[in-house]
């Protein structure tokens, strides 16, 4: 029974920490897609890469995630091969 509890254990709180990203087009995800795609990035920084997108039009280059407030150059080149600007 201990070994079981310590497996669920293991499984609920160290698993989520070795989620990997997946390719996602922020041009057209909504807030909850980008948020569970891209690692680093929460549901605040996703609804202001949304509010941004709506407002300036489509990100022309990945680059330009880093005018949303709370995206950083760190976490924008650890999602660099996740982030799509196209179809």
């Amino acid at each position: 029974m201990r070994t079981r509890t310590l497996l669920i254990f293991v499984g609920l709180v160290v698993a989520p920490a070795f989620a990997v990203a997946a390719p996602v087009n922020v041009n057209q995800a909504d807030a909850a897609t980008i948020a569970g795609s891209l690692d680093g990035i929460g549901p605040l920084t996703a609804r202001a890469i949304v509010q941004y997108r709506e407002k300036n039009g489509p990100f022309k280059r990945k680059e330009d995630l880093l005018k949303v407030k709370g995206m950083g150059a760190k976490v924008l080149r650890a999602n660099d091969a996740d982030i799509l600007l196209h179809e």
